[in-house]
């Protein structure tokens, strides 16, 4: 029986992930919305095992996020190669509703990790951007057309234009050359030459539980298109069984062992008694399904549109074990420099951040609060498993109720659990308290625990749908409030309830001084530990 391996190839809130081979290296971006630094670039040469190699937005001239709304920024980057350059598209998203502002910048470098260069903005039509270089020597942008009259319907198909990528400028007439498929809404367009055929592929019927990816093809780049005999290519819309729910929006990738895969969006929901379509709290993860071609469309090799959880090797990778453990113990004392998997929000943390201030410890430095659309003083990383322990180590010493630190379950500004270290001024002592935001409504989920200690231990555990809070300043470990239900820092149940929601959950350390934006507090450690389901 051939070798094979389980999906996802990259646990963990990882979506829209678009995939590039140069030589025998192969580079996978996705999408990082209001997480910074932006956009992740994964690189492989398997397939199977990804490494986190680049954030190539770090600067504010690239992508300035501060005030964003919650789950807008950065979506759908496209990484592509020509000219000995990489090149990156990605969208800014502004604002949303009736109008939609939907900033659209490219930037390049020589190498990947490198130096990236200014932005240049491109336009503003829609979002989900993607370049392709054709063989004739000719660019183009494709995107998503966004139509804001209010008699229209919002998703108006794909547009096509000309790039000049020695001037960096759109030429020529922008082309609406695809209107969508009966499965709905049609965006994250990419193409593909091969035979003399283009390829489209497109993401389609929305990002949840109805999404699909869609395969239409022309002898001429823009088209016009016809759809394959096989639509959908993915979906799970009709296999509400399958264990990778929400398979949509893809990208093809050859190998150089000549075989096709495709690399796409799953998600994988917590299924409680009598749900099949749970809650997803990792967010949207990236799958990877084996091709096959048949008269001249491509096609799962399963012979369906429906994903397979495993799947079989690539010839490059039979000598591969997959990695299935993404634990990661950080020790401040041992590092100059912060990992990629710790992320702030919206904007870099600047002085807010040290890791010589005080030698052996990070010291973050509080400054506007845990909901601010703004600047924030919060590192986090990826749940990469449904099951995990976090434990932390602080010291601080705040003197007024303003100035908080301490562990947070982080989706966004408005659902969080936050185990705040603060003061209380009237009883003149330090104390730690659990503070629950669930939909921008917010209440506290234990009774105050007064300290003595200068320095206190904190941790979480989660299985599955439940996480519990702890901490030790020095007696052993201490429960503090009731379980709770981290389950629901998850799109599926803020969208549920109204709200816009595409990314996945966070756990992290922070820091606020809601006065004179002076205190801090120091972390010796932060360690996250997958425990097996």
């Amino acid at each position: 029986m051939p070798k094979q391996f389980k999906n996802p190839i990259l646990p963990g809130f990882n979506p829209d992930a678009s995939v590039l081979k140069v030589g025998t290296d192969y580079y996978l971006t996705t999408s990082t919305f209001e997480w910074w630094p932006g956009i992740e670039i994964y690189h492989s040469r398997d397939l199977i095992n990804w490494q986190l190699v680049d954030n190539p937005l770090t600067r504010v001239d690239q992508a300035d996020l501060r005030g964003n709304y919650n789950s807008g920024s950065i979506w759908a980057p496209h990484l592509s190669y020509a000219q000995h350059k990489f090149w990156l598209i990605y969208t800014d998203v502004k604002t949303t509703g009736t109008y939609k502002d939907t900033l659209n910048y490219l930037i390049s470098a020589d190498q990947i990790g490198g130096t990236w260069s200014a932005p240049t903005f491109l336009m503003a039509s829609g979002f989900d951007p993607s370049i392709f270089h054709d063989d004739d020597g000719h660019s183009y942008v494709l995107n998503m057309l966004y139509d804001h009259r209010l008699d229209r319907p919002g998703f108006a198909g794909l547009v096509i234009q000309e790039l000049n990528l020695t001037q960096r400028q759109l030429i020529g007439r922008r082309v609406h050359f695809f209107t969508g498929t009966d499965l709905g809404v049609c965006e994250g367009p990419q193409l593909l030459k091969k035979d003399g055929w283009y390829y489209l592929l497109s993401a389609a019927g929305g990002t949840g539980y109805s999404h699909a990816a869609a395969v239409c093809r022309s002898r001429q780049v823009m088209g016009p298109y016809e759809v394959s005999p096989y639509q959908p290519l993915l979906t799970t819309k009709d296999d509400p069984s399958n264990p990778l729910q929400k398979a949509g929006h893809a990208s093809f990738i050859e190998t150089q062992s000549d075989e096709w895969y495709l690399v796409h969006i799953m998600a994988r929901p917590l299924r409680p008694i009598n749900v099949q379509r749970g809650n997803c709290p990792l967010g949207r993860e990236t799958g990877l399904q084996r091709l096959v071609w048949i008269n001249d469309w491509p096609r799962l090799a399963n012979h369906t549109n429906h994903p397979d959880l495993y799947f079989e090797a690539p010839t490059i990778a039979q000598d591969v074990v997959q990695r299935t453990d993404y634990s990661q113990q950080i020790d401040f004392g041992q590092i100059n420099k912060l990992p990629l998997t710790l992320k702030t929000l919206r904007g870099p943390l600047e002085q807010r951040v040290s890791l010589t201030d005080h030698p052996g410890y990070l010291r973050l430095y509080g400054s506007q609060s845990i909901t601010s659309l703004h600047t924030q003083t919060l590192l986090a990383r990826r749940w990469q498993s449904f099951d995990f322990r976090v434990e932390t180590q602080v010291t601080f010493s705040p003197n007024n109720f303003q100035q908080l630190a301490g562990l947070t379950l982080f989706y966004d500004t408005d659902n969080y659990e936050y185990l705040q270290w603060s003061y209380d001024e009237t009883c003149q002592q330090a104390y730690l308290q659990l503070e629950v935001a669930e939909l921008g409504e917010h209440h506290y989920a234990s009774k105050r625990r007064y300290l003595t200690a200068k320095t206190v231990k904190l941790a979480v555990i989660v299985q599955k749908t439940q996480s519990q809070f702890y901490y030790d300043e020095g007696r052993g470990w201490q429960l503090i409030g009731t379980s709770l239900p981290a389950e629901r820092l998850s799109d599926d149940y803020i969208k549920d309830h109204g709200k816009l929601a595409f990314t996945g959950a966070m756990v992290g350390i922070c820091a606020q001084d809601l006065d004179q934006h002076l205190s801090y507090a120091d972390f010796k450690y932060f360690n996250y530990q997958e425990q097996s389901d």
